[in-house]
């Protein structure tokens, strides 16, 4: 395969495992000299909660919070739209546990600094807005030294991840728990699932085979008053600036039970395909709707992953590991072994609410939790798997870790956006030319 470029100064797959390895070392022994800021609002028994980024998951995952910890109170929620917002405040205080969304008028925060004014008043933050947004709030949350929950993915860009890495080491300085919304790590099921992997029941893994096929999501049409960048930020599932394609978006979820079943383990090399078939008019912004990717590890293992967002299509999400004994479908949690089949009924608690009652009871006990270090791979495997898609080539981890491509426009402000151009392999301008045109 391919050496170690440590001579020059980049990071590789084995720096990436070390650095993981002595942040660990580092953080074990700054816990002891370290008192988080937040025990005191624990100690009060009251933990305030904010929200940023108030769209769906936004709201489930305050939900998700509030039902986890009976002493949680929202007070506090910011998000670009001040429309959203108020729509999603009343959803809440509608919701079962509205009558723990207590927000005050000067607690609602909107515009691009509202995430600002909510990590001031509050003990845990909960990260919910595009992805595009996520290293620069999750790095502000733990400067502030306060608690986060930072949904999926963590960048739309190597850059990015590289920034979130860095953001990850300081909360274990810090003391902080950063808990990931790869909501699957924390079902219990798949946890033994896993593990049964993990500890060799079915045998050596041979071959890893994953599917996202979904049907369309939601999409605003545009309104007349709508500035370029209001129209794509309410819409931002359809531009790769924004949501980094629905590959790292969406079907980040199944590349993480991939690293996952391979212990986290950053792989060689990928190679993927992908385009627009469905969705080809303007509206649907300038990501793609299907990929086919491989990844393969030095071992030799091969993890197949495909996804696609096809409307009248049939739909699977499913996650097979083949092995030298039988097959595990993690997703019905079932291992099957010539006529020997084990299979474990569902979790009692459901993975959404579980990740947050982990997240709150870390807090309970000043034991921080970190998930850092595998919310940074996955997102920077799926990264990896669209620039081979949008290039045409494979892609090794490490061009990957330290590619200088970055989707950050030139300004952040209503007005003119120009819409990069649809990538097509070998043929238009890459994603980073592409990117360039929104400055």
């Amino acid at each position: 395969m391919h050496s170690d470029t440590a001579s020059h100064g980049k990071p590789t797959r084995r720096d990436f495992v070390k650095s993981s390895t002595a942040a660990a070392v580092a953080a074990a022994a700054a816990s002891s000299l370290v008192i988080p800021r937040s025990v005191h609002a624990a100690e009060s028994n009251t933990l305030k909660v904010g929200l940023i980024g108030c769209g769906g998951r936004g709201g489930g995952a305050a939900v998700n919070a509030l039902h986890a910890d009976a002493n949680a109170k929202i007070v506090a929620l910011g998000d670009m739209f001040k429309d959203r917002l108020e729509t999603k405040l009343g959803e809440l205080k509608n919701s079962e546990v509205g009558d723990r969304v207590q927000v005050a008028d000067e607690h609602k925060y909107s515009g691009w600094d509202a995430y600002k004014g909510v990590i001031d008043v509050c003990d845990v933050v909960l990260l919910a807005t595009p992805p595009h947004f996520r290293p620069m709030h999750v790095k502000a949350v733990i400067e502030a030294g306060k608690h986060c929950f930072c949904e999926k993915p963590v960048a739309v860009d190597a850059p990015g991840v590289r920034s979130v890495m860095e953001t990850a080491a300081l909360a274990k300085t810090k003391n902080v728990s950063l808990v990931s919304g790869l909501c699957y790590r924390y079902d219990d099921v798949k946890r033994e699932v896993i593990d049964d992997v993990h500890n060799g029941v079915a045998g050596e893994i041979r071959l890893l085979q994953h599917n996202y096929l979904t049907g369309g999501l939601w999409m605003n049409p545009r309104q007349k008053e709508w500035s370029d960048m209001e129209w794509q930020l309410r819409n931002w599932l359809y531009f790769y600036w924004l949501s980094g394609d629905h590959i790292v978006e969406q079907h980040i979820h199944s590349i993480d039970k991939m690293m996952w079943v391979m212990k986290d383990e950053p792989f060689a090399k990928v190679i993927a395909t992908g385009g627009r078939v469905q969705r080809t008019s303007p509206e649907y912004g300038n990501i793609y709707d299907h990929f086919n990717t491989c990844f393969e590890w030095e071992s030799g293992v091969r993890g197949l992953t495909c996804c696609r967002q096809f409307v009248q299509c049939a739909t699977d999400v499913s996650d097979y590991v083949y092995t030298a004994k039988g097959v595990v479908d993690v997703m019905n949690h079932k291992i099957t072994m010539g006529e020997n089949v084990k299979k474990r009924k569902p979790s009692k608690v459901n993975m959404y609410d579980a990740e947050h009652v982990a997240l709150f009871k870390s807090i309970r006990d000043a034991k921080p939790i970190n998930n850092g270090d595998y919310m940074c791979k996955s997102t920077l495997a799926a990264i990896a798997a669209r620039m081979s898609a949008y290039s045409g080539k494979s892609i090794t981890w490490d061009e990957a870790l330290n590619s200088k491509e970055s989707y950050t426009p030139a300004q952040y402000a209503f007005g003119p956006l120009p819409v990069g151009p649809i990538v097509i392999p070998g043929v238009a301008p890459t994603a980073a030319t592409a990117a360039k045109t929104h400055e």
